[in-house]
Protein backbone atom coordinates (compact mmCIF):
# COMPACT_ATOMS: atom_id res chain seq x y z
CA UNK A 1 0.00 0.00 0.00
CA UNK A 2 2.82 2.36 0.88
CA UNK A 3 4.70 1.56 -2.33
CA UNK A 4 1.58 2.15 -4.43
CA UNK A 5 0.98 5.56 -2.88
CA UNK A 6 4.62 6.61 -3.39
CA UNK A 7 4.45 5.47 -7.01
CA UNK A 8 1.27 7.45 -7.57
CA UNK A 9 2.88 10.55 -6.11
CA UNK A 10 6.00 10.20 -8.35
CA UNK A 11 3.81 9.65 -11.39
CA UNK A 12 1.83 12.83 -10.75
CA UNK A 13 5.06 14.79 -10.44
CA UNK A 14 6.64 13.42 -13.64
CA UNK A 15 3.44 13.66 -15.69
CA UNK A 16 2.44 17.14 -14.60
CA UNK A 17 2.10 19.76 -17.41
CA UNK A 18 5.10 21.65 -16.06
CA UNK A 19 7.32 18.58 -16.31
CA UNK A 20 6.09 17.62 -19.82
CA UNK A 21 8.01 20.54 -21.27
CA UNK A 22 11.30 18.92 -20.32
CA UNK A 23 10.46 15.21 -20.16
CA UNK A 24 9.72 13.55 -23.51
CA UNK A 25 7.69 10.34 -23.48
CA UNK A 26 7.52 8.00 -26.42
CA UNK A 27 5.86 4.68 -27.09
CA UNK A 28 7.29 1.51 -25.54
CA UNK A 29 9.27 3.48 -22.97
CA UNK A 30 8.53 4.77 -19.54
CA UNK A 31 10.17 8.10 -20.19
CA UNK A 32 13.10 9.52 -22.07
CA UNK A 33 15.56 12.29 -21.43
CA UNK A 34 17.82 14.28 -23.68
CA UNK A 35 20.88 12.53 -25.10
CA UNK A 36 23.21 14.58 -22.97
CA UNK A 37 21.66 13.12 -19.79
CA UNK A 38 21.52 9.48 -20.97
CA UNK A 39 24.89 9.25 -22.54
CA UNK A 40 24.04 6.49 -25.05
CA UNK A 41 21.57 6.01 -27.86
CA UNK A 42 18.94 3.41 -27.59
CA UNK A 43 18.72 3.64 -23.80
CA UNK A 44 15.16 2.87 -22.76
CA UNK A 45 12.70 0.10 -22.17
CA UNK A 46 12.78 -2.60 -24.84
CA UNK A 47 14.94 -3.10 -27.90
CA UNK A 48 15.06 -0.78 -30.86
CA UNK A 49 14.15 2.27 -28.93
CA UNK A 50 15.88 5.45 -30.04
CA UNK A 51 16.06 8.56 -28.01
CA UNK A 52 14.36 11.34 -29.83
CA UNK A 53 15.04 14.93 -28.94
CA UNK A 54 13.43 17.22 -31.40
CA UNK A 55 10.23 18.71 -32.51
CA UNK A 56 9.34 15.48 -34.36
CA UNK A 57 9.29 13.44 -31.12
CA UNK A 58 5.99 11.87 -30.29
CA UNK A 59 4.47 12.65 -26.89
CA UNK A 60 2.08 10.02 -25.58
CA UNK A 61 -0.97 10.89 -23.61
CA UNK A 62 -0.91 11.35 -19.85
CA UNK A 63 -2.98 8.20 -19.32
CA UNK A 64 -0.64 6.08 -21.43
CA UNK A 65 2.37 7.44 -19.58
CA UNK A 66 0.77 6.69 -16.23
CA UNK A 67 0.00 3.11 -17.21
CA UNK A 68 3.57 2.55 -18.34
CA UNK A 69 4.94 4.19 -15.17
CA UNK A 70 2.75 2.11 -12.87
CA UNK A 71 3.61 -1.06 -14.76
CA UNK A 72 7.30 -0.38 -14.54
CA UNK A 73 7.11 0.54 -10.86
CA UNK A 74 5.26 -2.59 -9.74
CA UNK A 75 6.89 -5.12 -12.07
CA UNK A 76 8.82 -7.86 -10.34
CA UNK A 77 11.87 -7.51 -12.48
CA UNK A 78 14.37 -4.74 -11.94
CA UNK A 79 14.92 -2.88 -15.24
CA UNK A 80 18.49 -1.94 -15.93
CA UNK A 81 18.92 0.89 -18.44
CA UNK A 82 20.98 3.95 -18.78
CA UNK A 83 18.16 6.16 -17.58
CA UNK A 84 18.88 7.67 -14.22
CA UNK A 85 15.14 8.03 -13.41
CA UNK A 86 14.64 4.30 -13.71
CA UNK A 87 17.27 3.76 -11.02
CA UNK A 88 15.50 6.18 -8.73
CA UNK A 89 12.19 4.35 -9.20
CA UNK A 90 13.79 1.06 -8.34
CA UNK A 91 15.35 2.54 -5.24
CA UNK A 92 11.98 4.01 -4.28
CA UNK A 93 10.32 0.62 -4.67
CA UNK A 94 12.96 -1.14 -2.58
CA UNK A 95 12.83 1.55 0.12
CA UNK A 96 9.07 1.21 0.30
CA UNK A 97 9.34 -2.55 0.77
CA UNK A 98 11.92 -2.12 3.50
CA UNK A 99 9.75 0.46 5.31
CA UNK A 100 6.70 -1.76 5.05
CA UNK A 101 8.68 -4.69 6.44
CA UNK A 102 9.91 -2.62 9.38
CA UNK A 103 6.39 -1.38 10.12
CA UNK A 104 5.10 -4.94 10.12
CA UNK A 105 7.84 -6.09 12.49
CA UNK A 106 7.25 -3.08 14.77
CA UNK A 107 3.48 -3.67 14.90
CA UNK A 108 4.06 -7.34 15.63
CA UNK A 109 6.46 -6.47 18.44
CA UNK A 110 4.08 -3.92 19.96
CA UNK A 111 1.16 -6.34 19.73
CA UNK A 112 3.17 -9.02 21.46
CA UNK A 113 4.18 -6.67 24.28
CA UNK A 114 0.59 -5.48 24.79
CA UNK A 115 -0.70 -9.05 24.91
CA UNK A 116 1.96 -10.04 27.41
CA UNK A 117 1.13 -7.00 29.56
CA UNK A 118 -2.58 -7.83 29.56
CA UNK A 119 -1.88 -11.44 30.45
CA UNK A 120 0.36 -10.36 33.32
CA UNK A 121 -2.23 -7.87 34.64
CA UNK A 122 -4.94 -10.53 34.49
CA UNK A 123 -2.72 -12.97 36.36
CA UNK A 124 -1.95 -10.42 39.08
CA UNK A 125 -5.64 -9.58 39.49
CA UNK A 126 -6.53 -13.25 39.76
CA UNK A 127 -3.79 -13.84 42.32
CA UNK A 128 -4.88 -10.81 44.36
CA UNK A 129 -8.52 -11.83 44.22
CA UNK A 130 -7.68 -15.34 45.37
CA UNK A 131 -5.62 -13.95 48.26
CA UNK A 132 -8.44 -11.60 49.34
CA UNK A 133 -11.25 -14.17 49.30
CA UNK A 134 -12.70 -14.41 52.79
CA UNK A 135 -12.50 -17.97 54.15
CA UNK A 136 -15.77 -17.52 56.07
CA UNK A 137 -18.02 -16.49 53.18
CA UNK A 138 -15.91 -17.51 50.13
CA UNK A 139 -16.39 -14.02 48.71
CA UNK A 140 -20.20 -14.02 48.85
CA UNK A 141 -20.42 -11.53 51.73
CA UNK A 142 -22.73 -13.82 53.73
CA UNK A 143 -21.88 -16.46 56.30
CA UNK A 144 -24.06 -19.27 57.60
CA UNK A 145 -25.08 -19.42 61.24
CA UNK A 146 -25.32 -22.98 62.53
CA UNK A 147 -28.79 -24.10 63.41
CA UNK A 148 -29.67 -24.31 67.07
CA UNK A 149 -29.71 -27.68 68.76
CA UNK A 150 -32.72 -29.72 67.77
CA UNK A 151 -33.57 -27.55 64.76
CA UNK A 152 -33.65 -28.87 61.22
CA UNK A 153 -30.92 -28.04 58.72
CA UNK A 154 -33.33 -25.87 56.76
CA UNK A 155 -33.61 -23.53 59.76
CA UNK A 156 -30.06 -22.28 59.30
CA UNK A 157 -29.75 -18.55 58.74
CA UNK A 158 -27.20 -16.34 57.00
CA UNK A 159 -25.88 -13.00 58.18
CA UNK A 160 -23.45 -10.45 56.86
CA UNK A 161 -19.88 -11.69 57.00
CA UNK A 162 -17.32 -9.94 59.17
CA UNK A 163 -15.33 -8.97 56.05
CA UNK A 164 -18.28 -6.93 54.80
CA UNK A 165 -18.64 -5.25 58.18
CA UNK A 166 -14.95 -4.31 58.14
CA UNK A 167 -15.23 -2.90 54.63
CA UNK A 168 -18.29 -0.88 55.62
CA UNK A 169 -16.53 0.36 58.76
CA UNK A 170 -13.56 1.60 56.74
CA UNK A 171 -15.89 3.45 54.38
CA UNK A 172 -17.81 5.05 57.23
CA UNK A 173 -14.63 6.04 59.01
CA UNK A 174 -13.32 7.79 55.90
CA UNK A 175 -16.63 9.65 55.48
CA UNK A 176 -16.84 10.75 59.15
CA UNK A 177 -14.67 13.87 58.53
CA UNK A 178 -12.53 13.27 61.61
CA UNK A 179 -9.71 15.86 61.52
CA UNK A 180 -6.26 14.40 60.94
CA UNK A 181 -5.16 15.99 64.20
CA UNK A 182 -7.50 13.63 66.09
CA UNK A 183 -7.33 10.48 63.95
CA UNK A 184 -5.26 8.75 66.63
CA UNK A 185 -7.76 9.45 69.42
CA UNK A 186 -9.48 6.42 70.94
CA UNK A 187 -11.21 5.72 74.20
CA UNK A 188 -8.51 3.22 75.10
CA UNK A 189 -5.78 5.86 74.71
CA UNK A 190 -7.48 8.44 76.94
CA UNK A 191 -5.40 8.66 80.11
CA UNK A 192 -6.51 9.91 83.52
CA UNK A 193 -3.58 8.79 85.67
CA UNK A 194 -1.24 11.73 85.07
CA UNK A 195 -0.17 13.89 88.03
CA UNK A 196 -2.84 16.40 89.07
CA UNK A 197 -5.63 14.77 87.06
CA UNK A 198 -9.08 15.73 88.30
CA UNK A 199 -11.32 12.84 89.28
CA UNK A 200 -14.06 14.13 86.96
CA UNK A 201 -11.92 13.04 84.02
CA UNK A 202 -12.09 9.39 85.02
CA UNK A 203 -15.86 9.64 85.42
CA UNK A 204 -16.17 11.28 82.01
CA UNK A 205 -14.08 8.50 80.44
CA UNK A 206 -16.24 5.85 82.07
CA UNK A 207 -19.44 7.56 80.92
CA UNK A 208 -18.17 7.86 77.34
CA UNK A 209 -17.18 4.18 77.20
CA UNK A 210 -20.54 3.11 78.58
CA UNK A 211 -22.36 5.29 76.06
CA UNK A 212 -20.48 3.67 73.15
CA UNK A 213 -21.16 0.16 74.44
CA UNK A 214 -24.87 0.69 75.16
CA UNK A 215 -25.68 2.90 72.18
CA UNK A 216 -29.18 2.34 70.86
CA UNK A 217 -30.18 4.19 67.67
CA UNK A 218 -33.82 4.03 68.71
CA UNK A 219 -33.11 6.04 71.86
CA UNK A 220 -31.75 9.20 70.25
CA UNK A 221 -30.19 10.48 73.47
CA UNK A 222 -26.78 12.11 72.99
CA UNK A 223 -24.07 13.67 75.15
CA UNK A 224 -23.27 17.25 76.12
CA UNK A 225 -19.61 17.29 77.19
CA UNK A 226 -18.77 20.48 79.05
CA UNK A 227 -15.30 21.37 80.23
CA UNK A 228 -12.48 23.83 80.24
CA UNK A 229 -9.89 24.06 77.48
CA UNK A 230 -7.48 21.12 77.33
CA UNK A 231 -9.44 18.63 79.42
CA UNK A 232 -9.94 16.09 76.59
CA UNK A 233 -13.49 16.75 75.39
CA UNK A 234 -12.73 16.29 71.69
CA UNK A 235 -10.62 13.20 72.42
CA UNK A 236 -13.58 11.51 74.10
CA UNK A 237 -15.98 12.58 71.34
CA UNK A 238 -13.73 11.17 68.60
CA UNK A 239 -13.15 8.01 70.66
CA UNK A 240 -16.89 7.44 70.87
CA UNK A 241 -17.22 8.05 67.14
CA UNK A 242 -14.61 5.45 66.25
CA UNK A 243 -16.12 2.90 68.62
CA UNK A 244 -19.58 3.30 67.06
CA UNK A 245 -18.22 3.04 63.53
CA UNK A 246 -15.78 0.17 63.95
CA UNK A 247 -17.76 -1.99 66.38
CA UNK A 248 -21.37 -1.23 65.46
CA UNK A 249 -21.22 0.10 61.89
CA UNK A 250 -23.04 3.30 62.86
CA UNK A 251 -22.85 6.26 60.48
CA UNK A 252 -21.22 9.26 62.18
CA UNK A 253 -20.27 12.77 61.08
CA UNK A 254 -17.82 15.11 62.82
CA UNK A 255 -18.14 18.87 62.37
CA UNK A 256 -16.40 21.77 64.01
CA UNK A 257 -19.12 24.29 64.91
CA UNK A 258 -17.21 27.19 63.34
CA UNK A 259 -16.43 25.28 60.17
CA UNK A 260 -20.05 24.23 59.75
CA UNK A 261 -21.30 27.80 59.99
CA UNK A 262 -18.62 28.93 57.56
CA UNK A 263 -19.65 26.34 54.99
CA UNK A 264 -23.28 27.39 55.31
CA UNK A 265 -22.34 31.04 54.81
CA UNK A 266 -20.19 30.15 51.81
CA UNK A 267 -23.15 28.43 50.18
CA UNK A 268 -24.83 31.84 49.87
CA UNK A 269 -22.12 32.91 47.42
CA UNK A 270 -23.57 33.04 43.90
CA UNK A 271 -20.36 31.67 42.39
CA UNK A 272 -20.49 28.50 44.52
CA UNK A 273 -22.49 25.54 43.21
CA UNK A 274 -23.20 24.16 46.70
CA UNK A 275 -26.49 25.16 48.27
CA UNK A 276 -27.36 25.50 51.95
CA UNK A 277 -29.38 22.31 51.79
CA UNK A 278 -26.42 20.43 50.31
CA UNK A 279 -24.40 21.34 53.41
CA UNK A 280 -27.14 20.70 55.94
CA UNK A 281 -28.62 17.47 54.57
CA UNK A 282 -25.76 15.21 55.82
CA UNK A 283 -25.94 17.03 59.17
CA UNK A 284 -29.65 16.29 59.41
CA UNK A 285 -29.51 12.68 58.19
CA UNK A 286 -26.44 11.13 59.83
CA UNK A 287 -27.12 8.69 62.66
CA UNK A 288 -24.71 10.39 65.06
CA UNK A 289 -23.55 14.01 64.74
CA UNK A 290 -20.50 15.23 66.65
CA UNK A 291 -20.65 19.02 66.95
CA UNK A 292 -17.38 20.26 68.39
CA UNK A 293 -16.92 23.64 70.14
CA UNK A 294 -20.57 24.66 70.27
CA UNK A 295 -20.91 28.37 70.97
CA UNK A 296 -17.44 29.27 69.67
CA UNK A 297 -18.93 31.77 67.17
CA UNK A 298 -20.14 35.14 68.42
CA UNK A 299 -23.94 34.95 68.54
CA UNK A 300 -26.08 36.77 65.98
CA UNK A 301 -29.66 36.31 64.91
CA UNK A 302 -28.49 34.24 61.94
CA UNK A 303 -26.28 32.04 64.15
CA UNK A 304 -29.12 31.41 66.58
CA UNK A 305 -31.51 30.58 63.74
CA UNK A 306 -29.01 28.14 62.23
CA UNK A 307 -28.33 26.40 65.54
CA UNK A 308 -32.05 26.13 66.17
CA UNK A 309 -32.63 24.61 62.74
CA UNK A 310 -29.93 21.96 63.22
CA UNK A 311 -30.82 20.95 66.77
CA UNK A 312 -34.60 21.00 66.27
CA UNK A 313 -34.39 18.93 63.08
CA UNK A 314 -32.27 16.26 64.73
CA UNK A 315 -34.46 16.33 67.83
CA UNK A 316 -37.62 15.81 65.75
CA UNK A 317 -35.97 12.98 63.79
CA UNK A 318 -34.79 11.32 67.01
CA UNK A 319 -31.13 11.48 65.93
CA UNK A 320 -28.24 11.22 68.36
CA UNK A 321 -26.07 14.33 68.81
CA UNK A 322 -22.78 14.55 70.73
CA UNK A 323 -21.76 18.11 71.59
CA UNK A 324 -18.66 19.59 73.20
CA UNK A 325 -18.38 23.12 74.54
CA UNK A 326 -16.08 25.28 76.67
CA UNK A 327 -18.88 27.42 78.11
CA UNK A 328 -20.46 26.87 81.50
CA UNK A 329 -23.92 25.36 81.45
CA UNK A 330 -25.57 28.45 82.89
CA UNK A 331 -28.59 30.48 81.73
CA UNK A 332 -28.31 33.60 79.66
CA UNK A 333 -28.23 37.00 81.35
CA UNK A 334 -31.71 38.15 82.37
CA UNK A 335 -33.31 34.78 81.62
CA UNK A 336 -35.80 33.44 84.17
CA UNK A 337 -34.81 35.85 86.93
CA UNK A 338 -31.06 35.30 86.56
CA UNK A 339 -28.56 38.07 86.99
CA UNK A 340 -29.20 41.34 85.22
CA UNK A 341 -27.46 42.18 81.94
CA UNK A 342 -25.47 44.87 83.77
CA UNK A 343 -23.97 42.33 86.16
CA UNK A 344 -23.62 39.78 83.37
CA UNK A 345 -21.17 42.07 81.58
CA UNK A 346 -18.67 41.50 84.39
CA UNK A 347 -18.82 37.68 84.31
CA UNK A 348 -17.73 35.13 81.76
CA UNK A 349 -20.20 34.22 79.03
CA UNK A 350 -22.27 31.11 79.49
CA UNK A 351 -23.73 28.55 77.11
CA UNK A 352 -27.07 30.31 77.39
CA UNK A 353 -25.46 33.56 76.27
CA UNK A 354 -23.87 31.92 73.23
CA UNK A 355 -26.71 29.78 71.83
CA UNK A 356 -29.78 31.23 73.50
CA UNK A 357 -31.73 29.98 76.47
CA UNK A 358 -34.28 28.17 74.35
CA UNK A 359 -31.66 26.01 72.63
CA UNK A 360 -29.86 25.42 75.93
CA UNK A 361 -33.08 24.03 77.34
CA UNK A 362 -33.49 21.83 74.25
CA UNK A 363 -29.99 20.40 74.72
CA UNK A 364 -30.86 19.23 78.22
CA UNK A 365 -33.72 17.27 76.71
CA UNK A 366 -31.58 15.82 73.91
CA UNK A 367 -28.39 14.96 75.82
CA UNK A 368 -26.93 13.70 79.04
CA UNK A 369 -24.49 16.19 80.55
CA UNK A 370 -20.87 15.22 81.29
CA UNK A 371 -18.76 17.80 83.10
CA UNK A 372 -14.98 17.75 82.96
CA UNK A 373 -12.74 19.81 85.20
CA UNK A 374 -9.01 20.21 85.53
CA UNK A 375 -6.03 22.10 84.21
CA UNK A 376 -5.18 22.52 80.55
CA UNK A 377 -3.32 19.31 79.72
CA UNK A 378 -1.60 20.90 76.70
CA UNK A 379 -0.14 23.76 78.71
CA UNK A 380 0.76 21.62 81.70
CA UNK A 381 2.48 18.75 79.87
CA UNK A 382 3.41 20.40 76.55
CA UNK A 383 1.40 17.81 74.67
CA UNK A 384 -1.69 17.67 72.49
CA UNK A 385 -2.42 13.96 72.63
CA UNK A 386 -6.04 14.71 73.48
CA UNK A 387 -8.34 17.67 73.75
Amino acid sequence: MLVTELGNLMGRILLSPGRMSTVKIRARSLFCTPMSRIGASGAGFGPGGNVENGPQSTQISRNTGWELFSSGLHSLGRPCTGCTQVSAVSQLRDAGIRVQSRIYKLNKSLLTRMELKRIEEARLKLTKAQAEVCPLCAGTGWKTIPASSGAADRDRRVVRCDCQLRARAETLLAAARIPRRYEHCELASYTTDFPGAHRSLAFAHLSASKFAQEYDPRDGTGLLIIGQIGTGKTHLAVGITKELILNKGIQCLFYDYRELLKEIQNSYNATVQTTELDVLRPVFDTDVLILDELGAVKPTEWVWDTVSLILNTRYNNNRTTIITTNFEDQPAAGANGSISPARASTRAETLGDRIGERMRSRLHEMCRVIKMEGEDFRQTFRSASFR
